[in-house]
């Protein structure tokens, strides 16, 4: 990696993190509700050494699961390099981010071709400005997605935690079963938020509950980190994803070159809560090696718990 570049990985869960979350203010309504595992989690990871480098030689028996200060009993535990995955492409197409536009979408459009594997995995792409907006629909015809992409145009504001929420709601979440799928969302984008309807973490909420991951790719050109460029690296973070800061333009390929493998190289946990929770609220989840030293777990930091 590039010395003049900045790229954020995420490690393991702290203690507290999002104790303060709140729920949505707003009842949720019953056609867009994600139907949760009851009895079930499924966590999906990535591995690294020091140098950055994915470790994907690793066996059940090499992590422990932790909710709070219980240990969990591992009911599956899978190498996901060949799982379908479910993609999510959130543009930002606000007057802030006109200077590197075109490119970005070039990169994106190389992207997508580079991964999605015809019949078995799928993409979706939405754009935000004032508000946020379908472009196209979950599709595995990457042509179909590059003309999409081409097609966009840049104006407006900034709705991106409508258009997070939308992804994760109304098209990731409803592939089902859930642990037979890799869900992420790409953001690229500033990082800034002025016209949605809903708060950050009702959008990461939704995430959550879609069991998506969130990646950022960051607009922000100078080496200066903005309140945007601290709010990608909050959503990666929650979700055990990345934020990327490309400083030049041909950085960006890298970046989704290195996206790009992260998701051949994860791990699935799925385990039973012990004791089981029935009460809505969130819950944190530590996935830990147990020998293994010099190693790095990224996970999602915990799940919300159905509603009995």
């Amino acid at each position: 990696m590039k010395s003049t570049r900045r790229a954020f990985c995420f490690g393991l869960p702290t203690a507290g993190a999002l104790l303060g979350r709140q729920p949505p203010a707003q009842p949720a309504d019953p056609a867009q509700t994600i139907t949760l595992e009851v009895t079930r989690v499924n966590l999906l990871f990535t591995v690294s050494d020091k140098k950055g480098r994915f470790v994907t030689d690793l066996k059940a028996g090499d992590f422990e699961v932790l909710e709070g200060k219980r240990q969990q009993k591992i009911l599956d535990f899978l190498a996901e390099s060949d799982m379908p995955l479910r993609i999510g492409l959130l543009i930002d197409t606000s007057n802030s981010i006109k200077a590197r536009f075109k490119f970005q979408l070039e990169a994106a459009s190389e992207f997508l071709n580079s991964v999605i594997r015809p019949e078995k995995d799928k993409a979706v792409i939405y754009s935000y400005d004032t508000t946020a907006e379908m472009v196209q629909a979950l599709t595995s015809d990457t042509g179909l997605l590059s003309k999409k992409l081409m097609g966009l145009r840049a104006g407006g504001g900034t709705a991106m935690f409508d258009g997070l929420a939308e992804i994760c709601r109304d098209h990731l979440g409803k592939e089902q079963p859930p642990h037979l799928f890799r869900r992420a969302v790409i953001i690229i984008g500033d990082g800034e938020d002025n016209a949605s309807r809903i708060s950050r973490d009702q959008s990461l909420e939704q995430a959550i509950k879609a069991d998506t991951v969130i990646y950022a790719i960051s607009t922000n050109s100078t080496k200066i980190e903005t309140n945007g460029d601290r709010l990608l690296k909050y959503l990666a973070e929650e979700t055990g994803g990345l934020a990327f800061f490309p400083f030049k333009a041909e950085d960006l390929t890298q970046d989704f070159e290195n996206l790009a493998n992260e998701l051949r190289s994860q791990y699935s946990i799925m385990y039973r809560p012990e004791p089981m929770h029935t009460d809505g609220l969130y819950h944190e989840v530590k996935i830990r090696l147990r020998e293994r030293k010099g190693l790095q777990v990224r996970s999602r930091k915990g799940y919300y718990a159905p509603r009995s």
